[in-house]
């Protein structure tokens, strides 16, 4: 089922898939890894396999779940969705038969929006002909420092109606970063009790890269032990804008 959450930028997350693997700086402290450990405890159906020890851990194998591709078509009111918040649609372990009927569950379900993020653009790019592109389908990257620049030029090869980047954890500098193309930045620092704390200057940079390109920009948060522990204000202003077509 949808899960409400407290992601500010969207309203629910859906997980048709669940399980991970770290593969670059940005997945050190994953919050989802974490998290997946706790749920497996609890006995929660959708986390009793686990990954590989070297690059993931309890509960937190690939899975698929093909009964939650249905939970979309029984929200009574449209809403804006966060597609696998616990898993990543373009891993390699997900068969591509499985994130063509996500995409066309999507396309099915036009009331709704749906945000799919991911790490993996390579495959993403790769995919992208073989996929629906629905018009209520924004697709991001995670883009973290410079050594995940790559990552939104995979991005502008898509065509999806909204492009987007969520630049977090920021754990360096965007400097020289390209925003042709993209509809929609998202920047925040780490939580957690070993978060790495995010420079000022690395959170403007990201901004005002956005500014110079007329490109919507939302931040999200500073980090710290808790998500909410240093606030959300950069050079003291809330910044919470979307794109157009939100």
């Amino acid at each position: 089922m949808a899960t409400k959450t407290g992601i500010e930028w969207t309203q629910v997350t859906w997980n048709p898939t669940t399980g991970c693997d770290r593969i670059s700086t940005g997945c050190d402290h994953c919050y989802a890894l974490t998290l997946a450990k706790r749920l497996k405890a609890m006995g929660a159906e959708k986390y009793q396999r686990d990954g590989d020890p070297r690059t993931s851990g309890p509960g937190f194998g690939v899975t698929t779940h093909r009964s939650a591709l249905r939970e979309p078509y029984s929200w009574r009111t449209p809403r804006t969705v966060f597609v696998n918040s616990m898993s990543d649609l373009f891993h390699a372990r997900v068969p591509l038969a499985f994130v063509q009927e996500v995409f066309e569950v999507i396309a099915d379900t036009p009331q709704h929006t749906y945000q799919v993020l991911t790490k993996r653009s390579t495959r993403m790019r790769k995919l992208a002909d073989r996929l629906p592109w629905p018009k209520n389908l924004w697709m991001g990257v995670s883009v973290e420092n410079t050594e995940a620049l790559y990552r939104v030029d995979d991005l502008r090869t898509v065509s999806a109606a909204v492009r987007f980047l969520s630049c977090e954890p920021l754990v360096g500098s965007l400097d020289g970063i390209n925003l042709q193309g993209i509809g929609w930045v998202i920047a925040g620092g780490e939580s957690g009790p070993n978060y790495r704390p995010m420079q000022l200057e690395w959170a403007r940079g990201i901004r005002d890269a956005a500014m110079t390109a007329n490109v919507p920009f939302f931040f999200k948060q500073w980090g710290g032990r808790t998500p909410k522990a240093l606030g959300r204000e950069l050079d003291g202003v809330t910044w919470d804008e979307m794109p157009v077509s939100a």
